[in-house]
């Protein structure tokens, strides 16, 4: 498994994978070095983050090997049919699998997603509109909001 780490406007992102696909995106404060060195295998998710970021992606096309059980699979192949700058609820979420009384299982695998930003956990928000449940961080939940949504400025004349 190789892994390599980037600076983002949110922190350090270190990304994991091998030949059968990216296994795990993470925000961590723990990386001191920035990698310079990128293999084969993970230079796609390198340069789709990046576009990410610099506002030229709006869908990543990667090899995804996440880990996880059967359950976390589903939530987060839900989760993959959310659109760039829209959000749902977890009550949507658990609606679209079919079992309106799992939503604590589904808020409990959406929390264990492995590819931050994406499987983009993010766009889930409460029932009521608020932002919760984001293990990265409720900032960094708002900023990837507006990131992808950003207000637009209305004429006044």
């Amino acid at each position: 498994m190789d892994q390599i780490t980037l600076q983002t406007p949110l922190g350090i992102v270190l990304i994991e994978g091998d030949l059968d696909g990216i296994s795990k995106i993470t925000i961590t404060s723990e990386v001191e070095k920035i990698s310079t060195a990128i293999p084969v295998h993970l230079e796609a998710a390198a340069q789709q983050i990046e576009e990410f970021f610099l506002g030229k992606r709006k869908q990543f096309d990667l090899k995804l090997n996440p880990k996880g059980t059967d359950f976390q699979k589903k939530v987060w192949n839900q989760l993959l049919q959310i659109p760039f700058g829209k959000t749902v609820s977890y009550q949507e979420i658990t609606n679209q699998l079919g079992d309106p009384k799992a939503i604590r299982a589904v808020a409990n695998a959406n929390g264990k997603n492995p590819l931050w930003i994406v499987i983009p956990c993010h766009r889930v928000i409460g029932t009521d509109g608020s932002l919760i449940g984001y293990a990265g961080g409720l900032w960094r939940k708002k900023w990837l909001l507006a990131h992808e949504n950003p207000v637009k400025q209305q004429c006044m004349f």
